[in-house]
């Protein structure tokens, strides 16, 4: 296994540093009691639910490769700013940084039971999405300080239940660390690694004001140099104000800063409309040791560049070093099944 996954990782390497193109497609993601990210066929989890803002992609897809053409984004890019550099990573926090635990409508409804809470984990899914559909009425943002009106709203439109001890629990399970973990484990290695270059760090989010104790519950706030929440800011992606809060924060400018995120429209569409260059996850990086090295020569450290260099060429040793130990093991199955069948 570990030989399959290096080989992958070298493979994705390698094909994207020679064949990269930008994102265009719309999606939408954003965060509360459970998070709000696009539907995705994992065998019938239901762990994601759809968007009020999620637009069929082809169109745009269509009009982006005409749009483009042979001028990719990075050359419109240094076409705007000169030249690129990276002085600052902007991470997107639900579907990127961390990914929830369990299923949103299990949780609903293992919580719900004592509570009799009835409908199914698939009606509940089904309830979500309808109800997160509608127009927020009560303000123009959905998660304003603890998201609990809007929360309270989902909550009991997806459950029929209205008991506020019921809602309180669940409220309080997506503040834990028992509810998220991290969907990269590898990423506090590259973070540090980051950091100790002097690459300044950021999470941009939608989500309410309990993302920075969930961030300590799992122990990362440490990792980052800034947290800009939409609840605090008063502005949630794509809205380019929350980017550009998220710069100020760092005190460096738009155009030295790369946003990666798991959705097109926010996270992509509205970093680069905010000046930030913007990288999707899934697509474009598949973990954060690929973003450091596709990065790495755009980064205005050098020796940044040198670790990202090394880094490869130990990622490579790792795979050979795979390779050897797999062949000396069948060498020494055969040799023992030789030895066997003289007995």
């Amino acid at each position: 296994m570990a030989l399959m996954s290096s080989r992958a990782k070298i493979t994705r390497v390698l094909s994207s540093l020679t064949h990269k193109t930008p994102s265009f497609i719309y999606g939408s993601c954003s965060n509360g009691v459970t998070p709000d990210i696009r539907v995705r066929p994992l065998g019938g989890s239901g762990s994601f639910s759809s968007s009020a803002s999620a637009v069929a992609p082809l169109d745009s897809e269509v009009f982006g490769s005409r749009l483009w053409g042979l001028k990719d984004y990075e050359d419109y890019r240094r076409a705007l700013y000169g030249g690129m550099t990276h002085k600052a990573l902007l991470v997107d926090a639900v579907g990127t940084l961390v990914v929830p635990s369990q299923p949103m409508a299990q949780i609903y409804r293992q919580i719900g039971e004592k509570y009799g809470v009835e409908y199914s984990e698939a009606e509940i899914l089904n309830r979500y999405r309808r109800a997160y559909e509608q127009p927020w009425g009560r303000s123009r943002l959905r998660y304003v300080n603890d998201g609990r009106p809007f929360w309270q709203y989902i909550v009991s439109s997806s459950t029929g239940c209205s008991d506020s001890q019921y809602f309180e629990e669940l409220y309080n399970y997506y503040t834990t660390e028992k509810a998220w973990h991290l969907c990269d484990p590898d990423a506090e290695k590259v973070f540090k690694a980051l950091r100790k270059a002097g690459v300044k760090l950021a999470i941009v989010s939608n989500f309410d004001t309990r993302l920075r104790p969930l961030l300590r519950a799992l122990n990362c706030d440490q990792w980052f140099d800034a947290v800009a929440v939409s609840a605090e800011v008063a502005a949630e992606k794509p809205n380019p104000t929350i980017f550009l809060k998220a710069c100020e924060l760092l005190g460096v400018k738009p155009e030295d800063a790369i946003h990666v995120g798991d959705d097109r429209r926010n996270d992509i569409w509205g970093a680069r409309d905010a000046g930030c260059d913007a990288w999707l996850w899934g697509s474009d990086v598949q973990s954060f040791e690929e973003w450091l090295i596709f990065a790495a020569m755009k980064i205005s450290n050098g020796l940044l560049q040198y670790q990202c260099i090394v880094y490869v060429y130990l990622l490579m040793l790792h795979w050979y070093m795979d390779t050897i130990c797999q062949n000396l093991t069948w060498f020494f199955v055969f040799c023992d099944w030789g030895t066997w069948q003289d007995i």
